[in-house]
Parts: structure tokens; C-alpha cells; sequence
């Protein structure tokens, strides 16, 4: 196979920037770092050489929705998120019907792998009907689930072919025997859409859940769970996940969700290995502002693309994001004073050791798959790769 050689490029390592680096690319992988330049290479002129970004948690994108329950749906999707530098993610489903649950977990078994011009499908990520309904945000109103054999049999099928992740509430019924059940078979588990207590989320952590999902959203704080009386004040999901170690989490950094501020507070407490960056995109990514479902095309909830975010049609709540993730790097590095080198690394190797395919993607390593992407001084996309192929 012909090698290709990227000269010139500032390479963005989890800890530190490389100028004037080099990197080989050969049948898909790559090769080499650092040596000296060849005559004929690629020459970047300076700008950031990184890996191809990583979404743990994204629900479509230019008009698609990974619960419309096509394979068109699903490359639509992933090829939308391509195009600015995500070369990996695990498809999210929404609050649904049974049915539509079912198609999207076959769908994720169907395409996992690479999609031709698009972000390689890495896991399912399902979500939706083992929240608790208080916490539901902006899903849906429809199949709440209590976890039994008969429905967490599908999802447990798709854990020996792929990587899941499943998010659960602590606090509705069964979800401890979801938990140890499915991390008998290799599920991780997420905490999310939740109003869980300090001490039903210290449970779930001893029954295997690792991960939160969108920090600050969604969850249980000291002021939701303040009694009637003044006195005492109890903790909920959100201290929990900045109190224990063994959890990692993520924060939509869009710059709309959350305040600089909150974004730093998560960064100091958890650190760059167990914070990730996610986009928590819908349909409306490369979108006009507007009307759009979120979930199934014409049964999901409306919701309103308002600017660079999603609200409810009142605009009165958050309603998903509808930036990719590339946006993330740019507020945590610009808004909150995260190192470049770290705000990549939340969108690349810490997001691939949280799903468990680090072996594979979110570093420049040699062996490693050849996805990169090239930033310029912005932090704008000029040119993405999948398995060292550009995408056109």
C-alpha cells in the first residue's frame, strides 16, 4: 500500500502540541510519528493535525434521526457529524415506542462499523426508556419501561456484538438487576435523566454504573431535593458525580448549555480523563432555525432550533444540541481556559477509553486507525480522514 506522509502539521498529543511534526499514514492506520519530512508529502502548513473526535452521545444531524428508523437515517447521521471532525460515535436513541426501540438496536447491530463517508458507528448508546419520567426533559412522553428480562433481552443480545452503553435512573424499580445483570455481559452503564438521592447514586455505583450522562442537566441537585422543612439539605445526582472518583462524566460544551463557569468547575473536579466533551446533537445539526422532532420523524417531541441551540417550542427549556462536536474543543479551549491539548483529548482518547475502544481510536499511535482531522488556527475543520482516506 502507498504511504501517505502529513508534513508540517502541529500534532495535537493528549498532553502536549508537537510543531513541525510528521505523520504516516499506510493502509489505513498509522504508521509513524515524528522523522523527517519527504519531498511529496502533505504538507499543512502549520495547522493541528488531531484525531478524529469521538461522540458518546449524539441523536442525528442535516435533517436525520438515529430513531427514524432507516439505514439511511443512520448514514445521514453519521455522514452530517463527519464533516466537522467526528469520525466516531455510538447512535443515541429518544424516548419511544417499543417498536421504534427495537428497530434502532437493530439498526446499531446492522451498520456498526464503518459507514462509507461518514463517522464509523462504534456502539449503541440506548437510551430513553429506563429514565425516570420526572426527569424526562425534553423526550418524548411515551414507553418508560421497568426493567425486566423481556425487554432488556434485546439490548443484552447487542452486547455480545458491540459496545452498549446503558443509561438508567437509580431510583425507578429494577434498576439494580438491570445493572449487575447487564454488567455481567459486559454493559456499561450510565446514570442520567435521573433525580436520584446521594445515596441511591452511591448504590448505583456499587452495582457497576461508571458514567454520567450531560452533566448539570437533567439530574438532581441539592436545591430540587430540599425537603419542606429548611433543614437538612441533601445531595443529589449532580454532587454525587463530582464526589466519586469511579464516575466519569460529560458536559454539552456548545456554548449555550452551560456557562464558562460551570464548565470549569466540572474540568477542575473530574480532570480531562474523566470528563468527556459531547455534542448531544438532534436532527437539526446543518439545519435551518425551525421546527424539527426530536426522535421518530413525525411521532417524536417537537422541539425548535433557535440559534445555535435547541429549546422546546415555548423556548422556555433546553431542548438537545445542534452544533457538533467540534464546537465543544472551541468553548472548553476559548470560554473556559482548558489547555488545547486537553480539550482535545476530552473529544478524542477520553471519550474512546470511556466506551472501551481506545485500542483503536482517539490518539495519534502508531497502530492506531488513521482518523484524523485538521483544525486551522480558528479551530475550524479543513480536512477530515477516515481509515487515512479524505473525506471528499
Amino acid at each position: 500500500m502507498a504511504v501517505t506522509v502529513f508534513t508540517n502539521a502541529t500534532l495535537v498529543l493528549p498532553d502536549r502540541l508537537v510543531p513541525n511534526g510528521t505523520l504516516a499514514v499506510e493502509d489505513g492506520r498509522i504508521a509513524a510519528t515524528g522523522g523527517p519530512a519527504p519531498a511529496g508529502g502533505v504538507d499543512l502548513g502549520g495547522m493541528y493535525l488531531a484525531p478524529g473526535f469521538v461522540d458518546l452521545h449524539v441523536h442525528g444531524g442535516d435533517g436525520a434521526d438515529f430513531m427514524d428508523g432507516t439505514a439511511e437515517a443512520f448514514r445521514t447521521a453519521c455522514r452530517c457529524h463527519a464533516r466537522h471532525g467526528t469520525t466516531s460515535l455510538t447512535p443515541t436513541s429518544t424516548v419511544a415506542r417499543m417498536a421504534d426501540y427495537l428497530r434502532f438496536l437493530e439498526l446499531c447491530g446492522e451498520l456498526a462499523g464503518d459507514v462509507p463517508g461518514g463517522a464509523g458507528i462504534v456502539g449503541c448508546h440506548f437510551y430513553g426508556p429506563y429514565f425516570a419520567r420526572p426527569a424526562k426533559g425534553c423526550h418524548p412522553d411515551q414507553d418508560f419501561l421497568t426493567p425486566d428480562e423481556s425487554n432488556a433481552a434485546a439490548f443484552l443480545r447487542l452486547a455480545d456484538r458491540m459496545p452498549l452503553v446503558v443509561t438508567v435512573a437509580p431510583e425507578i424499580d429494577n434498576a439494580e438487576w438491570l445493572v449487575r445483570a447487564g454488567v455481567a455481559r459486559g454493559v456499561r452503564f450510565n446514570a442520567g435523566h435521573s433525580h436520584a438521592t446521594f445515596p441511591q447514586m452511591e448504590a448505583a455505583v456499587s452495582w457497576g454504573v461508571r458514567h454520567v450522562d450531560h452533566l448539570f442537566c437533567a439530574m438532581s441537585d441539592r436545591a430540587r431535593l430540599r425537603p419542606a422543612q429548611a433543614f437538612p439539605m441533601r445531595a443529589g445526582v449532580m454532587e454525587a458525580t463530582l464526589y466519586f472518583d469511579e464516575l466519569t462524566t460529560e458536559v454539552i460544551a456548545d456554548g449555550m448549555h452551560l456557562a464558562p463557569d460551570l464548565l470549569r468547575l466540572a474540568y477542575k473536579v473530574k480532570g480531562p480523563d474523566r470528563l468527556a466533551l459531547v455534542s448531544d446533537a438532534m436532527r437539526a445539526v446543518d439545519r435551518p432555525d425551525g421546527d424539527y422532532f426530536f426522535g421518530p420523524e413525525g411521532t417524536g417531541e417537537r422541539v425548535r432550533r433557535l440559534g445555535n441551540v435547541g429549546v422546546t417550542p415555548d423556548g422556555a427549556g433546553l431542548a438537545s444540541g445542534v452544533m457538533p462536536l467540534v464546537e465543544g474543543v472551541r468553548t472548553m479551549h476559548r470560554a473556559a481556559g482548558v489547555p488545547l491539548p486537553e480539550a482535545v483529548r476530552m473529544a478524542t482518547l477520553t471519550p474512546a477509553r470511556i466506551l472501551g475502544v481506545d485500542a483503536e481510536v482517539g490518539s495519534l499511535e502508531v497502530g492506531k486507525r488513521a482518523d484524523l482531522v485538521v483544525l486551522d488556527i480558528g479551530l475550524e475543520v479543513r480536512h477530515v480522514y477516515i481509515g487515512g482516506v479524505g473525506l471528499g
